[in-house]
């Protein structure tokens, strides 16, 4: 469950929103913080988001107790090319989506099993060959994880991911970006 704890010791996965200076040496410096104090990154996306103001995106989702989470915001808000640090597990609804492509081999039954697996989950076949598919798929986490076990005994050879992004529900910019 994310978020919420039943005492303090619960450990719980938290998607923590990152708005930074787009120069060199800052993703190294918040991963150098994780590294640092024994965090650990389940997933990390990191992209230009604002050109004109040369600001990035990074999207962080890590896990902790309540008392870690907090010490993980504090800290990164802390560095200097941070312009804002969001809890986006706490910050309310939000919608998190992941990009996975898979490259799947076979022939016969598994070819066309795989085909109709890929039809139920909206993955997309984006290439062909007589022997194998590359699918691509975006979805939650889970969604994807759930594809990769179907597909797995079916002719799985490789797996790529892009790592969660999220961003909150409604009109407020999360991370305070946008004018009105």
């Amino acid at each position: 469950m994310f978020g919420t704890y039943a005492n303090e010791d619960d450990i719980r996965f938290h998607t923590i929103g990152v708005l930074v200076d787009n120069e060199p040496g800052v993703l190294a410096r918040v991963i150098g913080l994780f590294s640092g104090r024994g965090y650990n990154i389940k997933s990390l996306t990191v992209a230009e988001v604002n050109p004109e103001e040369n600001l990035s995106r990074i999207t962080i989702v890590t896990s902790g107790t309540a008392q870690i989470i907090e010490q993980i915001k504090a800290q990164l808000s802390r560095l200097v090319p941070v312009h804002n640090v969001r809890d986006m597990t706490l910050d309310g609804p939000r919608v998190e989506r992941e990009v996975a492509l898979l490259k799947v081999k076979g022939r016969g039954n598994k070819r066309v099993e795989a085909l109709r697996i890929a039809d139920i989950f909206r993955a997309r076949a984006v290439d062909s060959t007589n022997e194998s598919f590359v699918f691509e798929i975006v979805g939650n986490t889970e969604k994807l994880n759930a594809f990769i076990g179907l597909m797995a005994p079916l002719g799985l050879v490789d797996v790529a991911r892009t790592g969660v992004v999220a961003m909150g529900r409604g009109v407020e910019a999360l991370l305070g970006m946008m004018s009105d």
